[in-house]
């Protein structure tokens, strides 16, 4: 068994967006069904893995040990601002050395973006979480994985060898859902 579970976070618009033209995650796109699942579930995971311009904004979110992905350091370097956060550049240092740097070197990494962060992950998750508001539409907005719109988010998921379970209800009156996406281990 693994040491690290790779479990990534994301909810989309619609057409598979995760942020707006402005590359800020609207108020049409948070739901308190979702921020419910994933604060608990953020609360569950050892390490968060974000990009620059991600982070959960939560009351426990100085709490949670973090690894942020960054090219501004070489390799890995200690956050000046935050004695619980690690900077990583993956040119410089491979993800378990980041990992070690910040003190966790087995249980849950929740994954929660952007998109290039995700993409890094790809074969790496055993599960990714994807909630989806299909009543929300960000045409011009920042997609969830590279590759989105041309494909969906689905798709690319499927094309990593990941298979939907039964998706969860997050907001009924607004149809949103989680679905976990899980690596099959057969």
């Amino acid at each position: 068994m693994p040491a690290l579970r790779f479990e990534g976070y994301v909810i989309v618009s619609a057409d598979g967006r995760l942020a707006n033209a402005s590359n800020v995650m609207p108020n049409e796109l948070k739901f308190e069904g979702d921020k419910r699942f994933f604060s608990a579930a953020l609360d569950r995971a050892d390490l968060i893995v974000h990009g620059r311009n991600s982070y959960e904004d939560q009351p426990n979110s100085p709490q949670r040990k973090r690894i942020i992905v960054t090219r501004k350091v070489p390799a890995i370097a200690a956050d000046p601002a935050n004695p619980k956060a690690t900077h990583w550049n993956p040119a410089g240092a491979s993800f378990e050395t980041a990992s070690a740097q910040a003190g966790v070197t087995s249980g849950t990494v929740a994954i929660i973006g952007g998109p290039s962060v995700f993409d890094m992950f790809m074969d790496r998750y055993d599960t990714f979480w994807l909630s989806q508001a299909p009543g929300v539409n960000l045409p011009d907005g920042e997609p969830c994985f590279p590759g989105v719109p041309a494909r969906s988010p689905q798709q690319i998921l499927a094309s990593h060898g990941l298979k939907p379970g039964e998706p969860q209800i997050l907001d009924a009156n607004q149809g949103v859902t989680v679905t976990p996406w899980r690596r099959d281990t057969a």
